[in-house]
C-alpha cells in the first residue's frame, strides 16, 4: 500500500525585477477586484434567496473580462484570478460549516497582496521558477534546499506590508515521517512571566520581543505621524514601521518553531489548555504581553507538527481548574489571583503556581488517554447564519 507524503510549502524571499515587480502588483490588484466583485454577487444572490456557487463565479470572470470597463483582467494570468474564486468558495463553505466567519471584502490597504499559482502558470527546472507573463525566472535566494526530486504543485506569491517579496512552493516532502513511539507525556502551562512551564519544572522563558522594539516602534510611528498623507515621505515612514513589525513577528516565530520542535520530538503526548486568546486580550493591561506571547501560533504549530510526526494533542478544557488546583491532595482553592506565584496548600505541599499548573493538564492529559475524558471542549463557532444577515444589512444602502 503507497504511503502518502506530507505536503510542506516552503517559503523563501526573491528580489523582483522591476518589470515582474509591476507584473505581479498588477496581478495582485486584479486578484483583489475579481475576489470583491465575486463576494458582492454572491451576497446580492443570498439576499434574493439565491446561491452563487464557484462555476457561476467563474462564469462571471469570463463575461467580465468581455466588457471595456474590466478588459484589463485579461492581461493577467488567469490562473490566480480563478483561484481567489476557489478561496472564496471555502471561505463560504467553513462559514456555512460554521468553521468561521462570513467573508469580508478585501481592503487595498490592509489585505494580504498575494496570488496563487497552480502548475499550468508556472514552470520549474533546474531549480529556476518562471511565472507566467514573465519571460525571465524569479531572483529567489535559496536559503534551503527543497526536498529531493520535488515538484511544486502551488505556487503562492506575496508581497509583506514592509515591501518585502515571498516565494511559497508547496511540495510533497518524503522525509516528514512519524517519529518512532515513546511513553513520554508532558503538561505544557502558558503563561507571560515565563512562555511555558513544564510539569517537569522546566520553564522556558519568555523572550519578550516586542518590549525589546517597543522604544525603536514608538519613534518610528511617532515619526509616520508627523508625515502628510498621501506623501512619499509618509510611505516611506509607513515601511519604516512594517519592517520593525516584521522583525518582531519573524524572531518570533522563529523561536516558536524551535520550541514546539523540540517538544514534538522529545513527548508523545502533550497536553495544553484550551485558551480563549480573543476574549484574554480584551483586558486593556494584558493585550500587548499575551498578543506578544503568541499562544495561539503556538498552538497551531504544535498541532500540526504532532499531526507529521505521529504524536497526540490533547487539549484540555478552559474552565479546567488547572492553578487553583493541588496537584498532591486535590483540593481545590476558592481564590488564585495572578499576583500569587506560589502558595501553599492545607495538606502542607508548596507549589509553584506554573509547574502546579502543568502538572495539574498532565494528569488531565492521562485520564483522557486512560478512559476517553470528555476534556476535550468544542471550539467556538463564530459566524453562523445570523452573522451572514449582520454582514449584508450593513452594507444595505
Amino acid at each position: 500500500m503507497a504511503t502518502s507524503h506530507v505536503k510542506r510549502a516552503s517559503k523563501y524571499r526573491f528580489y523582483p525585477s522591476d518589470a515582474q515587480a509591476a507584473e505581479l502588483s498588477r496581478t495582485f490588484g486584479c486578484v483583489r477586484k475579481v475576489y470583491n466583485m465575486a463576494l458582492e454577487a454572491r451576497t446580492r444572490a443570498w439576499q434574493q434567496g439565491e446561491r452563487v456557487n464557484y462555476n457561476a463565479t467563474s462564469a462571471m470572470l469570463t463575461a467580465w473580462k468581455k466588457t471595456e470597463e474590466l478588459a484589463y483582467l485579461a492581461e493577467v494570468s488567469s490562473v490566480p484570478l480563478q483561484q481567489c474564486l476557489r478561496h472564496l468558495q471555502g471561505a463560504f463553505v467553513n462559514f456555512w460549516e460554521k468553521r468561521g466567519k462570513y467573508p469580508r471584502f478585501k481592503s487595498r490597504k490592509k489585505s494580504r497582496r498575494s496570488a496563487e499559482y497552480t502548475s499550468s502558470a508556472f514552470r520549474y527546472r533546474d531549480g529556476k521558477l518562471t511565472l507566467a507573463k514573465m519571460k525571465e525566472p524569479l531572483d529567489i535566494v535559496w536559503s534551503r534546499p527543497l526536498p529531493q526530486e520535488a515538484t511544486p504543485s502551488t505556487v503562492t506569491v506575496s508581497q509583506d506590508s514592509a515591501g518585502r517579496w515571498f516565494v511559497s512552493l508547496l511540495c510533497e516532502d518524503p522525509t516528514v515521517k512519524p517519529l518512532p513511539a515513546t511513553n513520554t507525556v508532558v503538561g505544557i502551562d502558558a503563561g507571560l512571566d515565563h512562555l511555558l512551564t513544564l510539569s517537569t519544572g522546566e520553564k522556558i522563558a519568555n523572550p519578550r520581543h516586542e518590549r525589546k522594539d517597543r522604544a525603536r516602534l514608538a519613534e518610528a510611528q511617532r515619526a509616520l505621524a508627523k508625515k502628510a498623507k498621501g506623501s512619499a515621505n509618509r510611505d516611506k515612514a509607513r515601511r519604516k514601521v512594517a519592517r520593525i513589525h516584521a522583525r518582531i513577528a519573524d524572531r518570533r516565530r522563529d523561536m516558536l518553531h524551535k520550541i514546539t520542535t523540540r517538544l514534538v520530538r522529545e513527548n508523545q503526548t502533550l497536553v495544553i489548555e484550551d485558551l480563549t486568546v480573543r476574549n484574554m486580550v480584551k483586558n486593556r493591561k494584558l493585550a500587548r504581553a499575551i498578543s506578544d506571547a503568541a499562544w495561539s501560533d503556538f498552538r497551531g504549530m504544535l498541532e500540526y507538527k504532532a499531526a507529521w510526526y505521529g504524536r497526540e494533542v490533547i487539549t484540555v478544557d478552559r474552565w479546567f481548574p488547572s492553578s487553583k488546583l493541588c496537584s498532591h491532595c486535590g483540593t481545590l482553592q476558592n481564590r488564585m489571583p495572578l499576583h500569587v506565584r506560589t502558595w501553599t496548600c492545607d495538606c502542607g505541599t508548596t507549589h509553584d503556581r506554573d509547574v502546579n499548573a502543568a502538572q495539574n493538564l498532565l494528569a488531565a492529559g492521562r485520564a483522557v488517554r486512560a478512559c476517553g475524558a470528555g476534556v476535550r471542549p468544542q471550539r467556538s463557532t463564530p459566524g453562523g447564519q445570523s452573522a451572514m444577515k449582520q454582514e449584508v444589512s450593513r452594507r444595505e444602502p
